[in-house]
C-alpha cells in the first residue's frame, strides 16, 4: 500500500450572496481501509479563508479566527462533536473500501525525468525540473529532498495535467544556489506505488554538456564505421587488380 493517499470526497454547503461565499470541505487522507490508518477532516471557509476545522487525529473542533474559536468552543460542547467524531467511520471508512475495490486495481505507475534549466526569476542560479509522467489516478504528491530534508521554498508545480490518453502528468520545480556536497532529490509518492519514487539529482555534468557528449560520441563511432568500411572496400579492390610489369 503507498505511503501516501488522500481523497477529497465531498464538497458540501456552498452559499453565494453579492460576491460572498461560503463553503465546507470534507475529505479522507489514508494509507489503509483500516480505522487506525484514517485521517478525516472537515473545514469551514468563509472567502478562502478557513474558519473552523475539524481533525480527526486532534478530536475537537479547533477555530482560526475569532468567529472560528468561538463556534468551535460551542461545537465542543454540543452534539456537533460526536457527529464529527463518528464521521471517520461512517463517512471515510466506506468510501475508502469502495476507493480501494474499484480505483486502485487500475492505477498507472509514473515514470520521472529530472533535469535543469534557467532560473527565469535571476533570484537563483539553477533550477531543477522533476517532470512526472504516465500515472493514474490523478492524485499524486511530488516534494523535493535536499540533504535529507524536505525543500519548501522557491518550489512551484504544476496542476495535474491530463493527457489524451486517460493519464496524467505534473512538473515541480525547485530554484536552487548550488552548493558543494549537496543531495537534492525529487520525491514522488502515489497509489500505484509501494513506497516512495525517490530520483537524486546528478549535478557532475549539466545535461547540456551530456548532450554535447553524447553527439560527439554518436560522431565518433559513425566516422570510424565509415573509415572501417572504407578501408575493407578498398582492400577488396586491391585483391581483384591484375598487376602489368613496366618496361
Amino acid at each position: 500500500m503507498a505511503s501516501f493517499l488522500s481523497v477529497c470526497l465531498l464538497f458540501l454547503s456552498v452559499y453565494t450572496a453579492d460576491g460572498y461565499l461560503q463553503y465546507v470541505t470534507v475529505r479522507c487522507e489514508f494509507t489503509s481501509s483500516e480505522q487506525k490508518d484514517i485521517q478525516y477532516i472537515n473545514s469551514y471557509y468563509y472567502n478562502k479563508l478557513e474558519l473552523i476545522r475539524f481533525d480527526s487525529s486532534v478530536g475537537e473542533f479547533v477555530g482560526y479566527t475569532e468567529f472560528g474559536v468561538k463556534n468551535a468552543e460551542s461545537w465542543n460542547k454540543g452534539p456537533e462533536l460526536a457527529d464529527a467524531r463518528a464521521s471517520k467511520e461512517t463517512y471515510c471508512q466506506g468510501n475508502v473500501k469502495l476507493y480501494e475495490q474499484y480505483t486502485l486495481p487500475h492505477s498507472a505507475k509514473p515514470y520521472v525525468r529530472l533535469h535543469s534549466t534557467v532560473s527565469p526569476s535571476g533570484s537563483h542560479p539553477a533550477m531543477l525540473v522533476c517532470s512526472v509522467y504516465e500515472f493514474y489516478p490523478k492524485l499524486i504528491k511530488v516534494s523535493w529532498i535536499r540533504n535529507g530534508q524536505e525543500v519548501t521554498s522557491d518550489v512551484t508545480s504544476s496542476e495535474e495535467l491530463a493527457d489524451s490518453d486517460w493519464y496524467y502528468q505534473v512538473h515541480s520545480h525547485l530554484e536552487y544556489t548550488p552548493r558543494s556536497g549537496d543531495k537534492i532529490s525529487c520525491m514522488v509518492e502515489h497509489v500505484s506505488l509501494g513506497e516512495p519514487l525517490v530520483t537524486d539529482w546528478d549535478p557532475s555534468m549539466p545535461e547540456s554538456e551530456r548532450n554535447k557528449v553524447a553527439i560527439g560520441a554518436a560522431g565518433l563511432i559513425l566516422g570510424l564505421t565509415l573509415s572501417l568500411a572504407g578501408f575493407i572496400y578498398y582492400k577488396r579492390k586491391s585483391r581483384g587488380r591484375i598487376l602489368v610489369p613496366s618496361h
